[in-house]
C-alpha cells in the first residue's frame, strides 16, 4: 500500500510539473492575483490554458464512467415530522440558496467555521454542516437540519478535529427527508475522499445528471452539487485540482464552491462570478474563504481579495496556487446581493453593501419625491435605503415598524378572523410614529405583492394618514436560475401588472420603484459587470430544458415523476426543452 501511494504521489507530482510547464495563457481577470504572504510562498500558478476541454459525452461512455464512482454520499433517514396539513406563511422575498466557508491552517478550524456560519446565517436557515480533515487524513462530517446553533454544540464540535474545514448553511423548501441534501457533501472515489460546499445553481444540471445516470452513476440526493462530485470521480486528470478544473468546465450556471481533501482546500468561482466568494487571512497565517466579508470580520480574518470569476485557488502546506478555470466573458455578478441578500456590513463584489443601499434610497428620494412627514423602513433589509431616502428628502427617519427576531416560519392561522396573522407576528407598527402622519415606507423589493398589501393595511390601521411605498430595486419580472429562489414569472406581480395596478392592489397612496437605468448609472463603469436578469429577462447563461428553481428543490420523499412536481422546475429556453437529453420527464423518478 505504501509503495502504491508513493507511486501515485510521484505520478501526481510529474503530472503537476508537466501541467505547470504547459501553462502559457493569462486571463485578464485572473491577472489581478495578489502576491502570496511569506507564510504561503510557493509561486502562484499561471492560468490554465483551455487544454482540458473534454466532452462529457465522451467521458460518460467510457468503461470507467459506466461504474458508479460515488458510493457513499453522506445521507440520513432523518426527516421532518409529518407536516402535510401545515401551511407555511413565507416571507414574500427572493431567497438566497446558501452560504459557504472554508478554513485552512488553523487548529480551531471547525470552531472558526461554526462562527463564520453564524455570520452567514441570513443566507440559509434550514440546514448547516461542517467537514474537517483530521491529522490522519480522515474527513469527518456533522450536518443537520435547522439553524447553526441548533445543529452544533460543544460535543459536536469536539467530533471535528483538524486544521482544515469547510462549512455550509442552506436554504431550501421543506422536504420529507431533507437532511440528506444538507451540505457539505462527502464522497469517496478511487483516489480518496473529497468534501464540497456549493453556493449557486447549475442550469445544465438535468442534462449532466441524465448523461451520468445513463452510464451507470447512482445519485443519493436531489442536489445539483452531487453532479460535481460524479464529474470529479470519473475524471482521469491528475493531480486532484485538475479533476476539479475538468469537472467545472462542464458546468453551466452559478457556482462558488469550496472543496476539502485530506491535505488541501480548493475554492472555485464560476466564470461569470454570479455568486460572491472572498478570501481572508488570520494573524496566524490561516487562510479563510467565505461568501461574505462579514464572516471574515467575526473570526478576525483580514480581507485579502475576491476569488476572481473563473478562478481556482488551491491551498496546501506549500502555499496558495492560482489558475484560471477557463476563458471567461464579462462578469455578471448578482445585483440582488447588494439589494437584499448580503448584510449591510459586508463588502460584496468590491463594493460596500451599506453604501449601495444608501444610494438606492437617495435616488428614490430624488426621482420619486412625495410630500411626507416621516420615513420608515420595512425591517431589516429596507433600513439603509430608508435612511438614504430620509437624508436626501430632509425628512426624519423613524422606526415605524418593529420586527420580532424570534419568529421563524409561521404556520396556518388559528382563525381566519385574525387577519394578517403572519405579518403581525413579525412586524409591529408603532402608533406614536404613524398616527395622523403621511408616511413613506421603503422596502427592498416586491415579489408577489401579498406582504406589501398587508403592510400597507397594517400601517393604515395604526393611524397613518397616507402610505407611500418606495421600492429600492427595479420591478422583478423574471425568475432567477442562478441560485436565488424566485417564483415562476406568472407569480411575479410586476410581470402581470403595471406600477399603477400594483399600487391599487397593495392599497398604497403612491408607489415607485428604483429605475433600472438609474441603478446602472449609479454603478457607473461597473454596471456591465452585474446580472439584471430578474429585472429584464435577459439571461447571461440561457438555461436549456428544465432547470431547478433552487438546487435542492426536489422533495426527497416524493414518489412520482419530475413533471408532477408543482412549481419545482422552471422552463429553460424554448429552443431546447430537453429533446436532446433522451430523457422522458414524465417517467423519470427522483432517487
Amino acid at each position: 500500500m505504501a509503495a502504491a501511494a508513493a507511486a501515485a504521489a510521484a505520478a501526481a507530482t510529474t503530472t503537476a510539473s508537466a501541467t505547470s510547464a504547459s501553462i502559457s495563457h493569462r486571463s485578464p481577470l485572473c491577472n489581478s492575483v495578489d502576491k502570496p504572504s511569506p507564510a504561503f510562498s510557493k509561486p502562484i500558478f499561471k492560468p490554465l490554458h483551455k487544454t482540458l476541454s473534454f466532452t462529457l459525452t465522451h467521458k460518460a461512455r467510457s468503461s470507467t464512467a459506466a461504474k458508479n464512482p460515488i458510493s457513499d454520499v453522506i445521507s440520513s433517514s432523518e426527516s421532518y415530522p409529518d407536516g402535510e396539513d401545515l401551511i407555511f406563511d413565507e416571507d414574500d422575498k427572493p431567497r438566497e440558496e446558501c452560504g459557504v466557508v472554508g478554513v485552512y491552517g488553523d487548529p480551531e478550524a471547525s470552531r472558526l467555521c461554526y462562527l463564520a456560519l453564524h455570520a452567514l446565517q441570513h443566507r440559509g436557515q434550514e440546514g448547516a454542516g461542517i467537514v474537517t480533515a483530521t491529522a490522519e487524513g480522515v474527513l469527518k462530517s456533522v450536518t443537520g437540519v435547522g439553524l447553526v446553533s441548533e445543529v452544533f454544540n460543544q460535543s459536536k464540535l469536539d467530533q471535528l478535529p483538524g486544521d482544515n474545514a469547510i462549512g455550509h448553511v442552506r436554504y431550501s423548501t421543506a422536504g420529507q427527508s431533507m437532511l440528506k441534501n444538507v451540505q457539505p457533501f462527502v464522497a469517496g472515489y478511487r483516489f480518496g475522499r473529497v468534501g464540497v460546499a456549493h453556493n449557486g445553481n447549475l442550469v445544465n444540471y438535468q442534462t449532466l445528471r441524465a448523461e451520468l445516470e445513463e452510464n451507470g452513476s447512482i445519485f443519493g440526493t436531489s442536489s445539483d452539487t452531487e453532479v460535481v462530485l460524479h464529474l470529479i470521480a470519473i475524471s482521469k486528470q491528475r493531480p486532484f485540482f485538475l479533476r476539479i478544473v475538468e469537472a467545472c468546465e462542464k458546468l453551466k450556471g452559478a457556482y462558488s464552491m469550496v472543496f476539502i481533501t485530506e491535505d488541501k482546500l480548493v475554492a472555485v468561482r464560476d466564470p461569470y462570478g454570479f455568486r460572491p466568494l472572498v478570501m481572508g487571512k488570520r494573524s496566524n497565517g490561516a487562510i479563510v474563504f467565505a461568501s461574505e466579508t462579514c464572516a471574515l470580520d467575526l473570526i478576525e480574518a483580514k480581507y485579502e481579495r475576491e476569488v476572481n470569476p473563473g478562478e481556482v485557488l488551491i491551498v496546501d502546506k506549500d502555499g496558495i496556487q492560482s489558475l484560471c478555470l477557463m476563458p471567461h466573458p464579462e462578469p455578471k455578478s448578482c445585483i440582488f446581493e447588494h439589494i437584499y441578500f448580503s448584510l449591510p456590513n459586508s463588502v460584496v463584489f468590491g463594493k460596500s453593501v451599506y453604501e449601495s443601499r444608501q444610494q438606492f434610497g437617495e435616488i428614490l428620494a430624488t426621482e420619486s419625491p412625495v410630500d411626507c412627514d416621516v420615513v420608515i423602513a420595512v425591517p431589516d433589509s429596507g433600513v439603509v435605503a430608508a435612511i438614504g431616502y430620509a437624508n436626501k428628502a430632509g425628512v426624519p427617519f423613524q422606526q415605524g415598524l418593529i420586527r420580532s427576531h424570534y419568529v421563524g416560519r409561521t404556520f396556518i392561522e388559528p382563525s381566519q378572523r385574525i387577519r394578517d396573522f403572519g405579518v403581525k407576528l413579525k412586524l409591529s407598527p408603532v402608533r406614536a410614529v404613524l398616527e395622523g402622519k403621511r408616511v413613506v415606507v421603503v422596502d427592498d423589493s416586491i415579489v408577489r405583492g401579498t406582504t406589501s398589501s398587508k403592510i400597507v393595511r397594517l400601517l393604515k390601521e395604526a393611524g397613518a394618514k397616507e402610505v407611500h411605498m418606495r421600492i429600492a430595486s427595479p420591478p422583478i419580472i423574471a425568475s432567477c436560475y442562478y441560485g436565488v429562489d424566485t417564483p415562476s414569472p406568472e407569480e411575479l406581480i410586476s410581470n402581470r401588472m403595471k406600477v399603477e395596478e400594483i399600487r391599487e392592489f397593495i392599497g398604497a397612496d403612491s408607489l415607485a420603484f428604483l429605475e433600472i437605468d438609474s441603478l446602472k448609472k449609479m454603478l457607473k463603469g461597473d454596471s456591465g459587470n452585474f446580472c439584471y436578469a430578474c429585472f429584464s429577462g435577459d439571461y447571461p447563461v440561457v438555461p436549456s430544458g428544465l432547470v431547478k428553481r433552487v438546487g435542492d428543490f426536489v422533495d426527497d420523499g416524493l414518489n412520482g415523476s419530475i413533471g408532477s412536481i408543482d412549481g419545482g422546475w422552471l422552463e429553460g429556453s424554448k429552443e431546447n426543452k430537453g429533446e436532446d437529453l433522451d430523457v422522458n420527464y414524465e417517467e423519470q423518478v427522483p432517487v
